[in-house]
């Protein structure tokens, strides 16, 4: 099983930039696709990047353009990269393998206006 582990979360104002780490222990990262998904009070859980094995990205059209997602085999980690943050992006973000169905634990990521 994959175990994830997310950093980088806090408080924004508007306008700013912050980036997400999910450190994930197991062999297998390299091969996996990963993702970021994000949750808001009362809201359900949504697709925020997804990352494949090879590296082809997509997004959700509330992001594009402004969040990058991207890997790093060699240190087992996935990143988003997040600017020009909204007030609109506050949710706990976390971070997904969803091919052995492994969560992280969760990050607050709150954007001030």
């Amino acid at each position: 099983q994959v175990q994830l582990v997310e950093s980088g979360g806090g408080l924004v104002q508007a306008g700013g930039s912050l980036r997400l780490s999910c450190a994930a222990s197991g062999s297998i990262f390299s091969r996996t696709a990963m993702g970021w998904y994000r949750q808001a009070p009362g809201k359900q859980r949504d697709l925020v990047a997804r990352i494949g094995s090879g590296g082809s990205t997509n997004y959700a059209d509330s992001v594009r353009g402004r969040f990058t997602i991207s890997r790093d085999n060699a240190k087992n980690t996935v990143y988003l990269e997040m600017n020009s943050l909204k007030p609109e992006d506050t949710a706990v973000y976390y971070c997904h393998a969803p091919f052995v169905g492994s969560w992280g634990q969760g990050i607050q990521v709150t954007v001030s206006s």
